[in-house]
């Protein structure tokens, strides 16, 4: 497995763990973090065995945004030069996006601009409840715009007209009742609420559950035409006819269990 600098990537299993690895920074980007995590996702994008993957952070905080030293840099670019910053900074976010399996985002700590996006990315957001976000760039005469689709996608157009234009603070209730955040936790209940989730994953069919996450992203803003719903019937015959799904509607009406379980 590919060692990286400033990340930590584990295997257990079927699942995979990433964790930002620079506390002392509070987890802040930079060319670093940017490779790393666009390297691990797009190396784990690959394995047919991975079912899920746990994104967490070191420290006290879960992300900052960017690093001072890496903004300094960034203040002397050109444009050319931002553009192409940039762009690596969008495509770690697609990376992530795109995972084929679920992305669960173990959030301890606060999250600010850009680690807003890192979280908008992932399938499932458990955050503690004593956790804030900020979508702070317009604070530096900036715009969050390669995270953008990500936040709008998950918090939504109207809260995200406000956050955006107005860079303030929000709870991690707040972030829960929009919708970025999925589960509230406490310390002592942030672990077990996590891995309660990746039990829920690994439950279930492990083809299908990719199936689910492609036909969220495929279906989510598609007007409903007549090639989408064919397309849909496609696809729940291409997994109803599929060896997993034979063995899945067969071991619930039999009572037993199906293949994904009884190999592990």
């Amino acid at each position: 497995m590919t060692e990286y600098s400033a990340i930590r990537l584990q295997r257990d299993g079927a699942v995979a763990r990433i964790t930002l690895n620079r506390p002392e920074v509070r987890n802040a980007f930079n060319e670093a973090v940017i490779a790393d995590l666009t390297a691990a996702f797009a190396e784990l994008s690959t394995d047919p065995s991975l079912r899920a993957v746990v994104l967490a952070a070191e420290g006290k905080a879960f992300c900052a945004g960017a690093d001072l030293n890496w903004m300094k840099a960034m203040a002397t670019f050109s444009w050319d030069e931002n553009h192409a910053d940039a762009g690596r900074l969008a495509e770690m976010l697609w990376t992530i996006y795109s995972c084929p399996v679920p992305v669960i985002a173990r959030v301890q700590g606060d999250v600010y601009a850009g680690g807003v996006g890192l979280v908008a990315a992932c399938d499932v957001v458990v955050a503690l409840d004593s956790a804030h976000f900020c979508l702070s760039e317009a604070k530096l005469g900036l715009l969050p715009a390669t995270i953008g689709p990500y936040v709008v996608r998950a918090l939504g157009e109207q809260a995200s007209r406000r956050y955006f234009v107005t860079a303030e603070r929000f709870s991690a209730a707040t972030a829960h009742r929009l919708g970025l955040v999925h589960e509230l936790a406490t310390p002592e209940t942030l672990d077990g609420l996590v891995d309660g989730l990746l039990a829920g994953v690994l439950a279930n069919g492990p083809a299908a559950v990719r199936a689910c996450k492609k036909l969220v992203q495929d279906m989510a803003h598609a007007p409903i035409t007549p090639a989408l719903r064919d397309d849909t019937a496609r696809r729940i015959a291409d997994i109803r006819a599929s060896a997993e799904g034979r063995d899945g509607v067969q071991s619930f009406l039999n009572k037993s269990k199906p293949a994904w379980l009884l190999s592990e």
